[in-house]
């Protein structure tokens, strides 16, 4: 199993809380599609021996793309990977890029899973957030998907937005209910320090709301997926039975997947490594049959470390066996004892074989994965 995941940076505008490479140069849409056709097929032997079960395009704004670019790009990947039967094929969709008849062209190139970025579905908290559409206009994208074809929609929610309330976010699910939504990525709004919520927090202007408040959210988000039958499969994403993201899945799991475009990075099991953050020079190198990347190779310590910060976060949990066969027997009785503290509270569930976060471990996830790390 692997992974592809292309990156299209292009956004029309920034939004106030994005920390992702983005960039408003749309007019290089066309020079930066033919630069990641090149360097998939300079790359085709990073994924060597693997078989390609998800494609990715994430952003940015990948719906400024065409579908012939898509379909494009989706081609040339079948003639150069190892791609499985049925992939899971995912385009992320901004409400106010979608039209009657977008999705339809989409789907005949393969793409059968849309990630459409909602938010919210208040017009204040959309317009404080930097969004430019309208709540209308992303129940509209979701029926259009689901009548031109698409049945895998996700949508993206953020919640722990300054002023917003528990029953302000019980609000929000009970009209995602109502459309269908396979898949709910839900995120507490986090202040990342070189956005405009950064300055603003930096200048006094925003106040982020108490520990209180986002504990009694998530607890309220867990509760309400549940009762709808959705699957808490990752710290921040839940799914109906059947809609678990693979691609997703594939991250927190360290399966192998090879990034193309600006800033996309890459993983084998061995090393990490990503592209330059920077759409111009990235079209310029790729031209010249270079691909501009900086690489780590990665040591025991900093995998067993990314693998426990990733499968805690995941109803899975980690794997005491995978630790035993993968890095050492030392390290998997290295968990169970330092692990032992937060079963007997209640925080992870232990049946020998796995380490599961429990609803009450998950509120303070952050830390119980900083407890279980193994320092250097």
């Amino acid at each position: 199993m692997a992974g592809i995941y292309i990156h299209i940076p292009f956004c029309r505008k920034f939004c106030n809380y994005c920390d992702f490479y983005s960039v408003t140069d749309s007019e290089l849409i066309e020079e930066y599609a033919t630069a990641l056709l090149k360097e998939a097929e300079i790359r085709a032997s990073y994924l060597t021996d693997e078989t390609v079960t998800s494609i990715y395009f994430g952003g940015g704004t990948p719906s400024l793309m065409s579908a012939e670019i898509f379909g494009r790009i989706i081609k040339r990947l079948y003639t150069l990977y190892n791609i499985s039967d049925n992939p899971e094929i995912t385009v992320e969709v901004n409400p106010d890029d979608i039209n009657p008849g977008f999705f339809s062209p989409l789907v005949a190139t393969g793409v059968n899973r849309v990630s459409i970025g909602v938010q919210s579905w208040d017009e204040t908290r959309l317009k404080y957030l930097g969004r430019r559409h309208s709540s209308a206009q992303s129940a509209d994208a979701i029926k259009m998907a689901h009548s031109e074809g698409i049945d895998n929609i996700s949508i993206d929610l953020i919640y722990g937005i300054p002023g917003m309330k528990s029953d302000d976010l019980r609000k929000e699910l009970e009209i995602t209910f109502k459309l269908p939504v396979r898949h709910i990525s839900a995120y507490h709004l986090t202040i990342e320090e070189n956005t405009r919520f950064g300055n603003m927090k930096r200048q006094g202007r925003l106040t982020e709301i108490s520990e209180e408040e986002s504990v009694a959210m998530y607890s309220l988000l867990i509760s309400e997926c549940a009762k709808r039958g959705y699957i808490h499969y990752e710290i921040s994403n839940f799914a109906q039975e059947g809609f678990i993201s693979r691609h997703n899945s594939a991250y927190w799991r360290q399966i192998p997947y090879i990034g193309l475009g600006a800033s996309a990075h890459s993983f084998d099991r061995n090393s990490r490594q990503w592209n330059i953050s920077n759409v111009r020079r990235y079209i310029s190198s790729i031209s010249k049959g270079h691909v501009p990347f900086e690489r780590e190779e990665l040591d025991s310590i900093t995998m067993f470390n990314e693998y426990v910060m990733t499968a805690l976060r995941t109803m899975w949990g980690i794997d005491l066996v995978y630790v035993e066969e993968n890095f050492n027997k030392e390290l998997s009785d290295y968990l169970v004892n330092i692990s032992d503290r937060f079963v007997r509270y209640g925080m992870i569930s232990c049946d020998k074989k796995t380490l599961v976060l429990t609803d009450q471990g998950k509120m303070i996830s952050d830390n119980i994965i900083t407890e279980l790390l193994m320092e250097r």
